[in-house]
Order: structure tokens, then sequence, then C-alpha cells
């Protein structure tokens, strides 16, 4: 051992007998800081046993810990839905400024794949009227229970439903959130699609995607209405 190692052992050892000497003198130190006491380990010498206090405190430091976890996941998904709320707010003013049927279309799209990241946006309407008339042709018959459920839902798609809604990119989109959209006298589907296939994966919350759908019906409403 060095010089150098000895004088670090006497510093280390002149520190801890000052924080014992400081312990001492101050014995509420760690009622008045209970942090600090989950935080280290005393030991209950009792042979190979575990001492009941040893078993309580491992297990109180378990809670924090898992109490710990569980508010840092609050705090992430209060962001993000805070986040979330921020975009959606931007794309609703967006909207508000378009008039044409076109100009909602195109802001969508531009707003979805630019503040979402969306790999891919596809809107596909129909005339209510003749949604039972062309129940036998393709876009109806995929989506007629859907449109019937009127509820956003996500997840992977079969081929025939990818294909009518993104066409060539039908084969890069691993998932997708789809839309009912209801604007007497239209109804259809608004498709947003993902290459991740876990980006809208069943379980995933559907409530942002329902207040699109709101703000988009609306807006559809009161826009001209193409010639379908």
């Amino acid at each position: 051992m060095t010089l150098i190692d000895d004088d670090i052992n006497d510093s280390a050892n002149e520190q801890e007998e000052q924080v014992a000497d400081y312990l001492v003198a101050h014995p509420d130190f760690f009622t008045r800081h209970p942090n600090a006491l989950a935080a280290i380990d005393i030991p209950h010498p009792t042979g190979d046993a575990v001492s009941l206090i040893e078993r309580q405190v491992r297990t109180l430091r378990e809670q924090s810990d898992n109490y710990r976890r569980q508010l840092e996941h609050l705090v992430n998904v209060a962001r993000e839905n805070d986040a979330l709320a921020k975009r959606l707010h931007r794309l609703t003013v967006a909207l508000i400024e378009t008039h044409s049927f076109d100009e909602v279309l195109n802001t969508l799209q531009d707003e979805l794949r630019d503040q979402f990241k969306a790999d891919a946006v596809e809107m596909k309407l129909f005339e209510v009227d003749q949604l039972e008339a062309h129940a036998h042709e393709a876009g109806p018959a995929l989506f007629s229970d859907f449109l019937k459920r009127a509820r956003p839902n996500c997840g992977q798609l079969d081929k025939a439903k990818l294909e009518y809604l993104f066409g060539p990119q039908a084969g890069e989109t691993g998932s997708a959130a789809l839309i009912p959209l209801a604007a007497p006298p239209l109804a259809g589907v608004l498709a947003i699609g993902s290459r991740d296939p876990d980006r809208f994966h069943e379980g995933k919350s559907v409530d942002f995607l329902q207040r699109l759908a709101e703000v988009v019906n609306a807006k559809l409403q009161s826009a001209s209405s193409p010639g379908v």
C-alpha cells in the first residue's frame, strides 16, 4: 500500500467518524430525513435468520420502489397526453381555416403526417343512402360492420382492407388506425397507417381518435361536399 492509499484511508476514516459524531449529536436526523433511512441498509444480526425488522424494511423499500415506478409512469402518460392534446388543437385550428372539401383532405394529410408521424393517410367516403344498395361492392362490404359500430379501432388489417385503403402503400403498412366518419349525406373511413406493426396495436386507447372523428365530421359537414 502506498502513502497515497494510506492518506485516502485516513481521510475516509476521518469522514466516517465525523458522520458518526454528527448522528450521535442529532439523534432525530432520520426522523427528519426518512428518505435517507430508506436508502441505507441497517443489519440486524440474527445468525442465518432474517429479522422481522429487516423483512419489514425490505417490504417497505420494495413498495416504495413500486410506487415510484408507478408515479414515473403516470407522469410520462400525462406528458404524452399533453403533447397529444396540443397536436389535436393545432390540427383543429388548421381545419377551421379550411373551406373546401379538398382543403379539408389536404390539411388532414399534412397535419397527420407532420404532427402525428403517420406514414400514410387515406379517406374513403360513400353516400349514406347508397351504402345498402352497394353493400356487395368492395368498399362498403369491407367496412359495413365497422361503420355500423361507429367506433374507432386499431390493429393490423387483412390484405383486402389494406389494398383498398392504402393501394401501393399496402405492403408497407404494418398497422393502422381506422376512424369512422359520419357527415350526412356522407359516411366513410379515415385511415392512418404506420410501417410499425406495433404503432397502432389492438390495445391502444381510441379516446384521441374519437375526438379526432368528431372534429373531422363537423368540418366535413360544413365543407362543400364532393361528387361521389
